[in-house]
């Protein structure tokens, strides 16, 4: 029941449009008991091939939220092309291209530069591919990472490398299973020098007694990543570990409960450290996919988990809090804190891919003892036989302090005539300057867009 990675076409056919559109989910990883892999992951058979065409147009309107900022317009087109090859294998092809309709800098050209001024920006073209899953040996994805965490979720949780606007990134992770060990490497930036890490997952039980029969029941984990800090401008480095211990303590069918602990640091510097213990509980059926998760932290010498979160991508340039500074030289106070994250999914027909559930939340909400509380959701519905759907997310980080930052987006679609459907989006949005700084703006977008599947 380890869930490791998401049923392909509804992933892949998710439209997106970069910078100015809610986040997409990518595969996720939750502590669990891991099946048996098989032989491998081979290609699917021509009678499991699908494909999907499609098309948006729409006017894409960027706002300063400030009097002294100028509005820009564009016209923005987004093809797609998706290749679904079934549980195996998959690729979503495509783009935003936005052209100037007004606004911008004296010597603006007609297409909008900050998308493509960068060799990793020429990573959205690769919206999402995927070839292995969790069942097999290997498995690999590429594409955007959005609510993407490494195994155990203690350095990086619910991160995504689209949440700076001007930056446009493929990331990507290789999963492998070798006997008792079970390894993930991910990379945030495929083309680029930014966020690297690894997770080194050994199944105690199969190493002192053999393959056991539910393979990942128990086990020890390791876990560094490294932020090199280029890409979409310099940052400082900024490099954590992690130990973790994990016990599912109680199966049941469709069913688990799990027990875990970890300390972590930041390597040279032995003042920082943190602890951390808690719960997990999984539930899965045909119309149901829950993960919870309730945790008690401790945090010492500026180490906090999941420092590579939602909001990394801009706290990398400055922190949310009043110091102003980056996020690996900001100060974090020494405290405790108590973590609670819950995923759902639910259908009233059967679970499908993410586009084929009537009901998808995700939320994470982190209280510190003094006084800070760091909070993200989205959630999305499908309604009226499946025609409408509406989408909103939320991030807020730092509150209850001064400096919070706030970032809110959403999302309507309506297919009002078979292949034919509206679209709006709108939200906040955050520039980060030459200096750090994080100019502030919103977006508005309009249009209409088509499809064809076979």
């Amino acid at each position: 029941m380890r869930g490791r990675w998401i049923a392909v076409l509804g992933l892949l056919s998710l439209p997106g449009t970069g910078s100015a559109a809610l986040p997409q989910e990518t595969p996720s990883k939750v502590p669990a008991v891991r099946d048996a892999p098989s032989q491998g992951p081979p290609l699917p058979s021509v009678d499991d091939w699908h494909f999907l065409a499609r098309l948006d147009v729409t006017t894409l309107a960027l706002l300063p939220r400030n009097v002294a900022g100028r509005s820009e317009g564009f016209a923005q087109v987004s093809p797609t092309l998706v290749v679904d090859g079934g549980a195996e294998f998959g690729v979503s092809l495509g783009a935003p291209v936005r052209l100037r309709l007004w606004g911008g800098e004296r010597d603006a050209g007609r297409l909008r530069q900050e998308d493509w001024d960068s060799l990793s920006d020429w990573g959205q073209v690769v919206r999402a591919l995927k070839w292995g899953s969790d069942e097999a040996p290997w498995g690999i994805w590429v594409g955007a990472l959005d609510s993407y965490s490494l195994l155990s979720g203690h350095l990086v949780r619910r991160y995504s490398n689209r949440s700076n606007p001007d930056y446009h990134p493929a990331g990507g992770f290789l999963t492998g299973t070798l006997g008792a060990l079970y390894v993930e490497a991910f990379a945030s930036d495929v083309l680029g020098a930014r966020l690297l890490g690894a997770e080194a997952e050994v199944d105690l039980e199969h190493v002192l007694f053999g393959r056991p029969p539910q393979p990942g029941r128990y086990t020890l984990a390791v876990s560094a990543v490294h932020d090199v800090g280029k890409g979409e401008r310099i940052s400082p480095a900024l490099t954590l570990a992690h130990l973790d211990g994990t016990a599912v303590v109680w199966v049941r069918p469709g069913f688990e409960l799990h027990l875990l602990a970890g300390w972590g640091g930041r390597p040279g510097t032995g003042s920082a450290w943190g602890a951390v213990a808690g719960v997990g509980a999984d539930a899965e059926t045909p119309w149901l996919n829950a993960r919870l998760r309730l945790e008690a932290r401790r945090q010492h010498g500026g180490f906090r988990q999941g420092a590579f979160g939602p909001d990394y991508e801009l706290a990398r340039f400055r922190a949310a809090g009043p110091s102003g500074r980056p996020l690996a030289e900001a100060p974090f106070p020494d405290g405790a804190s108590a973590y609670a994250e819950a995923n759902v999914g639910w259908d009233a027909e059967r679970l499908g891919g993410l586009v084929q559930r009537h009901l998808t939340l995700s939320c994470a909400v982190e209280a510190f003892s003094w006084g800070r509380v760091d909070a993200d959701g989205r959630f999305a519905l499908q309604l009226f036989d499946r025609n409408l759907e509406l989408a909103a997310s939320v991030l807020a980080v730092g509150a209850g302090q001064p400096g919070t930052r706030y970032l809110f987006s959403g999302e309507v679609r309506w297919r009002f005539a078979g292949k034919l459907y509206a679209l709006g989006q709108g939200g906040t949005l955050l520039f980060p300057e030459a200096d750090g700084a994080l100019r502030p703006g919103a977006y508005a977008s309009f249009g209409l867009g088509v499809d064809h599947a076979r």
